[in-house]
């Protein structure tokens, strides 16, 4: 099996005491963190292909741009949308946007690698 493009898949949260920029330390304010926001890009782009590995099979992140153009606070929903815009070889080139009720939060590019788990895991605990 392999991941092909045009692969989308959203995820969404209502944003927590627990994802402010206060709480996970990336400022003082009771808003949606960065760091949060870009967790949830992120599970957008698993999501995306995840029934589309070979078993033993997983993804991981190696470079990430993201635009964060508008505060979300406590209490509104955030949804993050990846798409797969291109495969080439074992990289994965996605598009990611996130949208609250005022309208765009984030936009940027996530590329990750398709990587076998177990031998990832071992090269790491080396």
């Amino acid at each position: 099996m392999s991941p092909e493009s045009g692969l989308v898949a959203t995820r969404s949260l209502t944003v927590s005491d627990a994802d402010t920029a206060s709480a996970v330390g990336s400022g003082s304010v009771l808003v949606l963190a960065t760091p949060r926001l870009l967790a949830l890009c992120e599970e957008a782009t698993v999501a995306a292909v995840a029934d589309h590995l070979d078993p033993g099979m997983t993804t991981v992140g190696i470079q990430v741009r993201l635009d964060h153009v508008a505060a979300s606070p406590v209490g509104r929903q955030v949804t993050a949308e990846a798409t797969l815009e291109k495969v080439a070889g074992r990289k994965l080139f996605f598009t990611v946007s996130a949208h609250d009720d005022r309208g765009l939060v984030a936009a940027g590019k996530v590329t990750r690698v398709i990587v076998d788990e177990a031998s990832f895991m071992a090269k790491c605990e080396s």
